[in-house]
């Protein structure tokens, strides 16, 4: 057991309150750890604390009170016997009379009441007993906040668990409760006070019980409150929000029907506010209490609900339709709120009473109004907006009450489809045998748009009622439904119409016209239940009509647009419901036909819009979507082979369309889909198998690079999306392909310890160029664990080809050792090689150091990295600067997948490109040698240095074509950061010590790696970063060719300075940076460089005032030629900068 001195103590600490806040929490706990850990009884708790219980000192009492009750609130668990927690709640129950240590007494009482049924409760007895106490001693509403708060939540503790024991009080409680919330307002404290009278509803649910009585006082306490107009203030009340107090609201509310004679009247008043917010509670509200209330007590309000939502329907409806292809699926109306809640208020009200509120629907004067003037306009555009706005009601009602059952369907149907029919002047069809020998029913005048509208509507809701209950059609299919007739009967009618409508389509029909004629028959054709209630014949008939359109004409955009969604649409809902009788005829006359697009020489639809609608139907089922992949795989290879053999301009056109396409649309949705993961693999072999069999390619191929670049594209993603065991298919198949090309003797090529490279370096064949970027891409694409065969051997040919500018091989080497890292570090390797010995093949065989003297043979130096000190103008200049600038950037793709992978051997690769961008002895050419030859040496000697400088972009930027997650790069977090703190001290150090002309390219690319660093990496160290982002800036300003760079530099400073910790740390050189900026002002090579440098200003316009009031002048002459800019983006932001620096 606890020492008693050590327990007296933590009684005291808390006790006195001139302890701090944060020792009266330790002694809580340590209290209550003692007695959790049977260190201490409650019993020998209280017996110590009896005298700060009891004593006469009101501060000690009530702080000893407390303790008590904070204590037992961390024991809601502990096992306590009967008579501890009868004795405990007998000493709260008194003390409740106790004002002066109030706060303690109720916490007390909460905790015990709370307690879990485990460690013992309190009995109904002793929670009556703490009823009648409140209830007799406690006027809540003059207590504080926190106080009331404890009160409302003992009052809805008693209510929810002790609900017997309290319910004998009867009249008493209810008075007590009423006397206790009235005048609330604090929300937290409202919050339960509506969800006490909720409860208390629910405990006296007698429509003549002691409730009835206090009905009118509760709900006028209530009726007070509503709307809610609840604002805090920022920061405050966070966890309380004007929804939660709405609900809590409307729950007392509709908690008992005897509100009722009160509460829809006050909700019908609020109908009419002018307030938005109050119109939806109503609604909300009304929505609840009808459910609640029951359906005899609503019907006395019947006539009153409905003309009330009528009005607010009428009212708050959008007047603008929408006729894009994209609100085919909707009602093409924007969502307004108001409305959506009157409308579902009005089903419900529907449902619950079906003919009373049908019948006011049907005899009401406005509607009547509606169908007797449509007929005065021809077209929608005719009608005026406010008569537009009354149609669009109208149909909402319709379609909202068509849809609410299966009744109130036969009823709206039987009084309006048959007006409407007769209003386009359809005819019924009673024989099926001759829905479609007479042509003659098609009529040749404009339908009337407002009927046909209102049709839309109701079959819309007809099809969306039998779409969401199977029960409904089952029903019907055995019975005589008005709405099942009518629609067999008109639909033959309805589709040769619109059928013959849609396509002869005249030069003055308006969008309305096309999507109102397109949704009749998109809604016909997904009628659930086969051919029950839309006949085969009608079904394929829409089907042929929207394919003749997509198939045959483009020239009306918005048709063939709709006529392709509807047909999307379709077959989604046949692939979701599971139409199995409409799947055949889908399938033959809408993916066969739109399938044979991809083949056909026919030119009137472009090849574009072919592919768009190819894939578009695809995506609307899994099964289409095989149709259509092998559609498009088939005259892939059609084309690629009129590519191969013949050189054809118009299939190699035709091929990077279907490229683009499956790379962009179906490999993505395959992806995603299940069932598909045989379809990437098939695809990547026989492309392979393809160029296996064509053993000689057209060598004058038109736009051959392109085809080329869309093949190698569409093969890294299919081969991306495969797994390892398909991946090492494709491996084996492309190797095996490419060892047996006659240009790529692998095996005696590579046994050679030294390398020769020629310096005219044999091109090979079309087909072998297409073989070795094929491969590549494949590399990119593959899996770390993919195994990959004769590493060794790929490594020379990559590094071979890369001299002759094939920058697939670079990233194909960038991603080969960054994913052999990972095998290495597994313990797993391929073909025997590791990733450092892949690195030292590399780093011995550093192609682009080349003997100058050479002539005719250029031999390459084998030299190791540590031999890079060899390297100078002297050996670096000549002949060979192609292949020094194209092996640099071979080096950058290495290095970079080096660098995400994480791996050390990156610093010599860094080390090499540092070396190419100091000054060399070319650089100390004397003024007098200006011959030719010296002068064209020096310019290639600067393009080596600028693929230097520019291999730190490779290293730092993101790649889509390589090096990515997409392509299973092994990318190792924060390799960006760690590089960036590497590299630039040492840049900075470099710069400070290089001369002017290695100067430039050492800012370069310090700048490709300030602007490719996450900005939160560079705010850390800005006041190091800055001088070189100004020199930077001021050193490539001169250049067209780094206008880029510029501007992703000024994007920097930008976020600098809009960052706080930014501002502090680019005080000091406030006047340089607004030098600089003054002069990108004037920058005339791209014009976001002088936006964003104008944007710069108005943010160095915010830093203290003494640091930038010497610049203001300055700033005010450039600003006004900026004025001048012929570009408005600029003249605007010139604006904003001058008003910025007006108040210095």
């Amino acid at each position: 057991m606890a020492e008693t001195s050590q327990l007296i103590q933590h009684i005291e600490y808390f006790v006195d309150s001139s302890h701090s806040q944060s020792h009266q929490a330790a002694s809580l706990e340590a209290i209550a750890s003692l007695l959790k850990n049977n260190q201490l009884t409650i019993e020998t708790l209280v017996r110590e604390m009896e005298g700060y219980l009891t004593t006469t000192d009101n501060l000690i009492r009530s702080r000893g009170i407390l303790l008590l009750g904070e204590v037992l609130g961390h024991l809601a668990s502990k096992p306590l016997d009967d008579a501890a927690i009868h004795s405990l709640i007998g000493f709260f129950t008194e003390r409740l009379a106790d004002w002066r240590a109030l706060r303690g007494t109720l916490v007390g009482c909460l905790a015990l009441l709370r307690r879990k049924s485990s460690g013992g409760v309190v009995s109904g007895s002793d929670a009556k007993a703490v009823a009648e106490s409140f209830l007799q001693n406690l006027l809540v509403q003059s207590l504080g906040q926190y106080e009331r708060k404890l009160c409302f939540e003992i009052l809805e503790c008693l209510l929810e668990r002790y609900p017997n024991a309290v319910a004998s009080l009867g009249d008493n409680l209810i008075y007590g409760i009423c006397e206790a919330v009235d005048g609330e307002k604090d929300p937290h404290c409202l919050v339960l006070t509506f969800h006490i009278i909720e409860v208390l509803s629910r405990l006296f649910p007698d429509p003549v019980g002691p409730l009835a009585s206090f009905a009118h006082d509760l709900f006028e306490i209530l009726g007070c409150y509503f709307p809610i107009h609840f604002t805090h203030p920022k920061g405050e009340d966070v966890d309380i929000k004007r929804d939660d107090l709405a609900r809590a609201l409307m729950l007392a509310f509709s908690s008992t029907p005897l509100f009722e004679p009160f509460a829809v009247p006050l909700l019908l008043e609020k109908l009419s506010s002018s307030l938005p917010s109050a119109k939806v509670d109503s609604l909300r509200y009304l929505s609840d209490c009808t459910v609640k209330y029951g359906v005899d007590r609503m019907a006395k309000h019947g006539e009153a609900i409905w003309f009330s939502l009528k009005d607010v329907v009428f009212t708050s409806v959008d007047s603008v339709l929408s006729f894009s292809p994209e609100s085919l699926e909707g009602l093409g109306l924007p969502e307004n709120e108001i409305a959506a809640e009157a409308l579902s208020l009005l089903e419900k009200l529907i449902v619950q009473n079906t003919k009373f509120f049908l019948d006011l629907i049907v005899s009401d004067k406005d509607i009547s109004m509606i169908f007797n003037t449509i007929s005065s306009y021809n077209t929608y555009h005719e009608i005026p907006s406010p008569s537009k706005q009354r149609l669009h009601a109208v149909g909402r009602i319709l379609s909202t009450s068509a849809k609410a059952s299966k009744l109130s369907c036969n009823r709206v149907f039987e009084c309006f489809f048959g007006r409407l029919m007769d209003i386009l002047g359809l005819s019924v069809s009673n024989s099926y045998a001759h829905q479609s020998s007479d042509e003659s029913i098609l009529i040749s005048k404009r339908f009337n748009s407002g009927a046909l509208y209102l049709c839309i509507e109701v079959l819309s809701a007809c099809r969306d009622l039998i779409t969401s209950s199977e029960t409904v059609l089952e029903a019907s299919a055995h019975t005589e439904e008005t709405w099942m007739y009518l629609l067999q009967s008109f639909s033959p009618s309805l589709t040769m119409a619109f059928c013959s409508a849609s396509i002869c389509t005249s030069e003055d029909s308006h969008d309305a016209d096309m999507y109102f004629g397109v949704k009749v028959l998109l809604i016909l054709a997904t009628f659930p239940g086969g051919f029950l209630l839309i006949s085969k014949s009608v079904f394929e008939k829409i089907l042929l009509t929207f394919v003749s359109i997509v198939n045959v004409d483009c020239s009306n955009k918005l048709l063939w647009k709709l006529a392709l969604k509807a047909l999307v649409q379709i077959g989604s809902f046949i692939e979701r419901y599971h139409e199995s009788e409409k799947e055949p005829s889908y399938m033959a006359i809408v993916v066969e036909r739109i399938v044979s697009l991809a083949s056909l020489g026919d030119f009137s639809i472009p090849y574009p819009l072919r592919l768009e609608a190819l894939t578009e139907i695809g995506t609307s089922g899994q099964s289409y979507m095989l149709k259509v992949v092998q559609g498009l795989e088939e005259a892939i290879y059609a084309n690629l082979s009129e590519v191969y053999v013949h050189g054809s301009t118009n299939s190699a056109e035709i091929v990077i369309e279907l490229l683009k396409c499956y790379s962009d649309k179906v490999i993505p949705w395959i992806c995603c889909a299940k069932g598909f993961e045989e379809v990437p693999l098939q695809f990547a072999i026989n492309i392979w198998n393809q160029i296996e069999n064509i053993m000689v390619f057209n060598e004058t191929q038109a736009n051959k690079r392109g085809v080329l670049d869309v093949m190698m594209k569409a093969i890294k993603l299919a081969v991306a999306s495969c797994s390892e065991e398909k991946q090492n298919i494709i491996v084996q198949k492309s190797y095996s392909i490419l060892s047996s090309s006659t240009s790529f003797p692998l095996k005696e090529l590579f046994q050679q310890e030294r390398f020769l490279i020629v310096q005219d370096v044999d091109n090979g064949s079309c087909r072998d160029e297409w073989i070795l970027s094929l491969f590549a891409a494949v590399i990119i694409a593959v899996r770390p664990q993919t195994y990959i065969l004769n590493i060794r051997t790929i490594l020379y040919l990559f590094m071979t080809t890369l001299l002759k500018g094939n920058v697939v091989a670079a990233h194909a080497l960038g991603s080969l050792v960054n994913k052999l890292g990972l095998k290495s570090t597994e313990g797993h390797t391929s073909s025997d090689c590791t990733l450092d010995e892949a690195m030292d093949i590399i780093l011995k065989l550093s192609l682009w150091i080349f003997h100058n003297n050479s002539s005719s043979d250029v031999q390459a130096k084998v030299i190791g990295v540590h031999d890079i000190g060899l390297i100078n103008s002297s050996n670096a200049v000549g002949s060979s600067t192609s292949l020094q600038i194209h092996a640099v950037i071979g080096l950058a793709w290495i290095g970079k997948g080096l660098l995400m992978l994480g791996h050390e051997k990156v610093k010599d690769m860094t080390t090499i490109f540092l070396q190419c961008l100091q000054s060399s002895r070319r650089a100390d050419i004397s003024h007098q040698e200006k011959g030719i030859e010296n002068n064209y040496e020096l310019d290639l000697h600067h393009s080596v240095m600028k693929s230097a400088a520019d291999a730190f972009q490779i290293l730092m930027g993101d790649s889509e074509l390589c090096l990515n997650r997409e392509f299973h790069a092994v990318i190792r977090p924060l390799y960006k950061q760690r590089f960036f703190s590497t590299m630039m001290p040492l840049l900075q150090s470099l710069i400070m010590k290089s001369e002017p002309l290695s100067r430039t390219f050492l800012l370069r690319a310090s700048a490709h790696i300030i602007i490719d660093t996450p900005l939160i990496v560079v705010l850390g160290d800005t006041k190091k970063i800055i001088p070189m982002l100004l020199d930077g800036l001021s050193a490539l300003s001169h250049d067209i060719l780094d206008k880029d760079v510029i501007y992703g530099l000024l994007l920097v400073l930008s976020g600098i300075l809009m960052d706080k910790n930014g501002q502090e740390a680019v005080l000091d050189s406030a006047h340089t940076i607004v030098n600089c900026l003054v002069d990108l002002i004037q920058y005339p090579h791209m014009m976001l460089v002088r936006e964003t440098a104008i944007q710069c200003l108005v943010a160095v316009s915010r830093l203290p005032h003494a640091r930038i009031y010497p610049m203001r002048t300055q700033v005010h002459r450039a600003i006004i030629k900026a004025l001048d800019d012929p570009k408005r983006a600029v003249r605007q932001e010139a604006v904003r900068c001058r008003q910025a620096w007006s108040v210095f």
